[in-house]
């Protein structure tokens, strides 16, 4: 397993992860995307709240 959280911190570090998690900061300062974004999450935890 540290193999491939290896191969996650060095693609986070690449220039093309920096892109994506800056796109992924701009995409959660929008509310739309962030109530979509919890939605999500909560269907994944079976959490049953509004």
């Amino acid at each position: 397993m540290a193999g491939f959280m290896d191969k996650i911190a060095r693609f986070l570090h690449s220039p093309s992860g920096r892109r994506l998690q800056a796109k992924a900061r701009e995409l959660s300062r929008d509310p739309r995307r962030r109530a979509q974004a919890e939605q999500l999450l909560r269907k994944f935890r079976g959490g049953k709240r509004h």
